[in-house]
């Protein structure tokens, strides 16, 4: 059953990623747009807490756990989001749903493997400036679209009952177009101009989680990964138009070479397995070279990114016959980002708190999350926007066993 589901889901989604706006802030202008990976949803609830070697849900961030699964694993989720922009003079609402992720898990002995589709950041916004009031003023109105989606695969390895390893490497490729247009009053046509920049390149992962009783039914868990820097290409074209003129025209633009900074996370936590679960995680990553020729501004820098996260779940009772409630995780974290933006000298923060509830599918070790959302990102102090976020979010956590023999025809 879950064969046939992976099939079709993944057809399905393949399009979905392609086809989707999956953001609508002002701040996907910058670099290579919004990063919209945070995790499968069951450690996005925790706030990105990923710490221990589960069984039975897939980390993606963290290669090691691959080996820690016990049966082969199909993940999948999407987001409903709904976002206030303010300004100190404005306020304006969007909305937008996505496909946040879609990997499969495949336990092999002391061998794990994983595969899937992501999309890495995303490109959505539309800003206009009305000057047709002012006599000579020049109006205009920016827009982008796309993104960056990642493909992977990745192999972890159980060196001993405690102890993972595992790496995986990346393939990202998208497309971000970007359009201006700009109209003089009392002038009839407006200019028109388009930048297409197509992105590929490769990026590597590492990663490695140990754990260990402490205390009777009490564990420690660590976890430690780094995503090396990387290269990605971006060929670029521009055409320009004017109102009323059928020909437009298309000016050479040099190939950029942008640079995904290096990452480097860290997390620790303690918990019963199956019962309760308290942990921290740190992530840490340099400035890179984000600027591409279209979106090279003087008032706009890049500095280290940086999270700070602590989260964690709660289990009433995994093996409850009785009551079907005593078996959900119910799920909660806190998080701080430093997304690595500075404008006009202020750097661009991201606060939030995430909840969210696992029910486990009758008969099976499958399970349907649910998972909210809600923060603030920005602020209105020097001219910057403040977007003030809420997202629900649902996935699935399919799971079966490949690969056994059958013991009867």
């Amino acid at each position: 059953m879950i064969k046939k589901i992976i099939i079709s889901t993944c057809l399905l989604i393949s399009f979905v990623s392609f086809a989707q706006q999956g953001t609508a802030s002002p701040y996907s202008f910058y670099g290579i747009g919004d990063v919209k990976f945070k995790g499968t949803l069951e450690f996005r609830s925790m706030a990105g807490v990923a710490v221990e070697q589960d069984s039975i849900h897939l980390n993606i961030e963290n290669p090691a756990s691959y080996a820690s699964l016990g049966q082969t694993t199909f993940s999948v989720g999407g987001t409903f989001g709904t976002s206030k922009i303010k300004t100190e003079g404005e306020t304006s609402k969007a909305q937008r749903t996505t496909f946040d992720y879609l990997a499969v898990g495949i336990p092999m002995g002391k061998f794990g493997a994983a595969f899937g589709l992501v999309p890495l950041s995303a490109v959505g916004y539309r800003i206009a400036n009305d000057n047709t009031d002012v006599p000579g003023g020049v109006s205009s109105q920016l827009e982008g679209k796309g993104g960056v989606n990642k493909v992977f695969f990745g192999l972890g390895y159980k060196i001993t009952p405690k102890w993972n390893i595992g790496a995986d490497v990346q393939y990202n490729f998208g497309k971000i177009t970007t359009s201006s247009i700009e109209l003089v009053t009392d002038v009839q046509n407006a200019t028109r101009e388009e930048n297409i920049s197509k992105i590929s390149g490769a990026t590597f992962n590492i990663g490695t989680m140990y754990q260990t009783q402490i205390y009777k039914k009490t564990n420690l868990y660590t976890s430690l990964s780094y995503n090396f820097s990387g290269n990605l290409n971006s060929d670029n074209t521009r055409t320009a138009q004017v109102d009323g003129d059928p020909d437009s025209y298309a000016y050479p633009v040099v190939a950029t070479e942008l640079k995904l900074p290096g990452k480097f996370t860290i997390g620790a936590g303690i918990g019963e397995a199956r019962k309760w679960l308290i942990g921290t995680t740190l992530a840490f990553q340099g400035d890179g070279k984000l600027n591409n020729h279209y979106n090279t501004v003087s008032n706009v820098r890049y500095e280290n990114y940086a999270k700070y996260a602590v989260g964690g779940y709660y289990i009433p009772n995994y093996t409850s016959f009785s009551s079907y409630f005593s078996r959900i995780t119910y799920r909660a974290g806190l998080k701080y980002e430093k997304i690595g933006l500075v404008i006009n000298n202020e750097s661009v923060n991201d606060v939030g708190m995430s909840l969210g509830a696992g029910f486990p599918i009758t008969g099976s070790f499958s399970n349907v999350n649910f998972g909210i959302e809600f923060g603030k990102r920005g602020t209105t102090n020097s001219g910057l926007v403040q977007e003030n976020y809420l997202n629900f979010s649902v996935g699935f956590s399919f799971n079966d066993k490949w690969f056994v023999k059958s013991k009867y025809n």
